[in-house]
């Protein structure tokens, strides 16, 4: 394996890298993503039962804003909820762009691997080759060794270029894909205790 690397030539330096830093953004992106941490089944219920029961106050308010995304988002909400429906909407709004923002981070250094993975391939492609034109012009056909090495150099960078965009790729679609679903169950939940207090005036918080 060590020989096939070297055989490659320097660029396989930062093929290496792209593929270190993919596997390290998947797995923190698999673990942070997890859709029963960013928005949990029954999180909408348990808030709307303090509401009905009177016992949302400050502390738990404090808690919900802690406990996930959604808690942030339906925290915001609420905290302006006396202010109106528009009021309440608009800091729902603000709190959720400022998840979605979290919850699409490394997505993009994900989706850049996938991009210029297999450029590095192709450059080394190309490097390889014109080490290969380079020995004919100047020994001839004849140094099989030269023009063995410099083939090997190319195709061995494509190779690994495209070993590490593929799965880049794929992973980055999961990823964006996984974001969208959560952002549109969040914008769900949300729009549900917008409407179940359209009707109220105001929701008051206890003191702590």
């Amino acid at each position: 394996m060590f020989q096939i690397i070297t055989s490659g030539g320097w660029l396989m330096l930062p093929i290496i890298l792209c593929s270190i830093a993919v596997i390290g953004i998947s797995v923190e992106r698999f673990w942070t993503l997890n859709p029963k941490k960013i928005a949990p089944k029954h999180q909408l219920g348990q808030v709307w039962s303090w509401i009905q029961d009177k016992e949302l106050d400050v502390a738990k308010l404090k808690r919900l804003r802690g406990s996930s995304s959604l808690g942030r988002i339906l925290a915001a909400g609420l905290s302006n909820s006396r202010h109106g429906r528009d009021v309440m909407k608009d800091s729902i709004e603000e709190a959720a762009s400022e998840v979605v923002h979290d919850l699409e981070r490394y997505l993009g250094a994900l989706g850049t691997i996938a991009a210029i993975a297999p450029l590095l391939g192709l450059l080394g492609t190309v490097i390889g080759m014109i080490k290969v034109f380079t020995a004919l012009n100047l020994m001839g056909a004849g140094n099989a060794q030269v023009l063995a090495g410099g083939i090997s150099e190319a195709l061995i960078t494509t190779a690994a270029g495209l070993t590490v965009a593929i799965p880049a790729m794929i992973a980055h679609r999961f990823f964006v894909r996984r974001v969208d679903s959560l952002v549109v169950l969040m914008e769900q939940e949300s729009v549900k205790l917008v409407d179940a207090l359209h009707s109220e005036r105001r929701v008051d918080l206890k003191d702590a």
